[in-house]
């Protein structure tokens, strides 16, 4: 609570306005306007004029068939915007550990960064005989399973202002040939929804691989982990999946992503 000194610069107008939003957010209904003075705890003439502002400027809205008042999409927007503005390592770190003790495999967080996927967090496997990449550790985007995943929400302008030449940057074994067949890739890797990646990069090495959706519902990371195989075995693969994929579905929702399953 602020002391007296401190009280004297609050507006009161401001802070009943947040009491009515409050009130709204916490019933998690409509309410009346009898309702909402009642439970703000604040004289009819004072809700009235909170009430009037806050419909004016959209943070309530009225149902007019019902005469109720609910939160406006202008609250949810700064919601979006607060949640916007966390890093996405700090959210997804507990996340991924949660993914390894799992999967028992490596687990990454990664985004782009032009043409490099830049790992942003991991956590090892305890059991693990996998080389460990390091946070901050950089790949070409056309190179790897998480890069052509990360491009999934792209339009073709924006690839093509990537990759301006049919030429790909480097042509080493197991990269695609060319910047169409890269855009192929990706096309199937969004119809699909994930990637799994059996030694493309390293052999002896897989991965499978989740999206990380934003508010706007655009790849904003990925999730993934490594498996010690050339390829994933059968038995595991189900299993497997649906960690990483309930992991990335995690991180998006705290992200803001309205969930499309």
């Amino acid at each position: 609570m602020p002391s007296d000194q401190e009280s004297k610069y609050l507006v009161p107008g401001l802070v009943k306005g947040l009491e009515v939003l409050l009130v709204l957010g916490q019933q998690n209904k409509e309410l009346t306007f009898t309702e909402l003075h009642r439970l703000a705890k604040m004289p009819k003439a004072t809700a009235y004029r909170a009430v009037q502002t806050l419909e004016h400027m959209g943070f309530i809205i009225r149902n007019s068939r019902t005469n109720t008042f609910s939160i406006g999409s202008k609250v949810l927007l700064l919601g979006f915007q607060y949640i916007a503005s966390l890093d996405v390592a700090q959210i997804g770190q507990p996340i991924i550990e949660k993914l390894r003790d799992t999967s028992l495999c490596n687990s990454h967080l990664a985004i782009r960064d032009g043409l490099d996927v830049i790992y942003i967090a991991r956590v090892s496997s305890p059991t693990s005989q996998i080389n460990h990449v390091t946070v901050g550790t950089r790949l070409p985007v056309h190179r790897t399973s998480l890069g052509r995943m990360l491009l999934t929400s792209s339009t073709r302008e924006e690839f093509e202002q990537l990759y301006p030449h049919d030429a790909l940057p480097d042509n080493s074994p197991g990269s695609p040939s060319n910047r169409e067949k890269l855009w192929e890739m990706i096309q199937q890797d969004k119809a699909r929804g994930y990637v799994i990646g059996e030694s493309y990069f390293r052999y002896g090495i897989s991965s499978i691989v989740y999206p990380v959706f934003n508010h706007e519902k655009r790849v904003k990371a990925v999730v993934s982990i490594m498996v010690p195989s050339h390829e994933i075995p059968k038995s595991d693969r189900e299993r497997l999946q649906g960690a990483v994929r309930e992991a990335a579905e995690n991180i998006s929702d705290l992200l803001g992503a309205l969930p499309a399953r």
